[in-house]
C-alpha cells in the first residue's frame, strides 16, 4: 500500500539526521499548498496550518511543509536511509511477507520529490513493515524480530517450548527515536490523532491517508502507533483501512478499540 503520511515519520527521521543541531529551529508557513514548478501538493481540505515548527508540521500533518523538505533533503543519504529501515528487502519474519519498495534516487523530478516526502509516489508498504518500524520506536531505536507463536504445550499443558523475542539490530538511535516518540505523542495531544487521548494509558502514534488511484477521493486509512501503562507490557498497533477515507476518521478508532481492549479491564 503507498503510506500515505505515516511515511512523514521517516521524512522527519531523515531530516533529524541532517539537521542534528538546528532541527528545532525549522519554520514553515503553510498557506494550505505548496508548489514549485509545475507541481503543487495540498494539505487536506486546504487546511492553512499558518507558522509551525517541526513538531507542529508533524501533528498537523501538513503535506505543504513536508513537499517543502522533501526538496530541501539529500537524495542519495534518504535512499539509503529507507534501505537501512528494510525497505527492498526481506523482512526478517517467519512467515510470508511482501517487500516494501522505495525508488526515489537522486536526480529526482521535482513532482515525485514532492510526491514521496508526503508518502505518495511510488512507495509501497506492508502494514507490518509499518509496525516494526514502529516498534522501533517504541523500543528505544532497537528493532526486535517478530514471532507468532508464545509456547507450544503438550495436551496435559505442560510446557515444551518457550519462544521469546530477539533483537534484529538498531534502526534508529536512542536520541532520534525519542524525538519522533515525542513527536508522536504531539500528535496525540494536539494534531491528528486526538481522538486518542485519555487519561487511562498513553498513546503515541501518526495517521495517514494514502491515495491509491488518479481520484482524489480514494483513499486508504492509516494509523500506526504505540501506548504505554505502567504493570503492562506496550503494544504497537498498525491499521489500515482500505478505500475508506481519512486516517482519523476510520483508522483510528479501530485502534482506541484495540487499545481499550488491551488496557481497560
Amino acid at each position: 500500500y503507498p503510506p500515505g503520511s505515516t511515511f512523514k515519520i521517516l521524512t522527519t527521521l531523515e531530516y533529524l539526521r541532517e539537521h542534528p543541531e538546528d532541527y528545532t529551529d525549522y519554520r514553515f508557513s503553510c498557506s494550505g499548498e505548496y508548489t514549485e514548478g509545475h507541481k503543487t501538493i495540498h494539505c487536506y481540505n486546504n487546511a492553512r496550518h499558518g507558522s509551525e515548527d517541526l513538531k507542529e508540521a508533524f501533528a498537523n500533518s501538513c503535506n505543504s511543509a513536508y513537499s517543502s523538505m522533501g526538496l530541501e533533503l539529500d537524495l542519495a543519504q534518504f535512499h539509503a536511509m529507507c534501505e537501512s529501515m528494510l525497505f527492498d528487502t526481506d523482512l526478517p519474519v517467519a512467515i510470508e511477507s511482501s517487500k516494501s519498495s522505495f525508488v526515489l534516487e537522486e536526480g529526482a523530478d521535482t513532482s515525485a520529490v514532492m510526491e514521496t516526502a508526503i508518502g505518495q509516489g511510488q512507495t509501497l508498504v506492508t502494514p507490518l513493515h509499518v509496525a516494526l518500524i514502529t516498534g522501533a520506536i517504541a523500543n528505544d531505536g532497537v528493532l526486535m524480530s517478530p514471532y507468532v507463536i508464545d509456547h507450544v504445550s503438550d495436551d496435559r499443558g505442560v510446557l515444551v517450548e518457550q519462544y521469546t523475542g530477539k533483537e534484529y539490530g538498531r534502526l534508529m538511535s536512542p536520541e532520534e527515536a525519542a524525538v519522533l516518540k515525542e513527536y508522536m505523542g504531539y500528535v496525540i495531544e494536539a494534531g491528528t490523532g486526538r481522538q486518542l487521548s485519555n487519561d487511562r494509558y498513553e498513546v503515541y502514534g501518526k495517521t495517514g491517508s494514502a491515495e491509491f488511484s488518479t481520484s482524489s477521493k480514494a483513499s486508504h486509512s492509516w494509523f500506526t502507533g504505540f501506548a504505554h501503562q505502567d504493570g503492562k507490557p506496550d503494544i504497537v498497533v498498525t491499521v489500515i483501512v482500505e478505500d475508506s477515507g481519512v486516517g482519523s476518521e476510520y483508522a483510528v478508532p479501530i485502534a482506541q478499540e484495540i487499545f481499550d481492549a488491551y488496557y481497560i479491564e
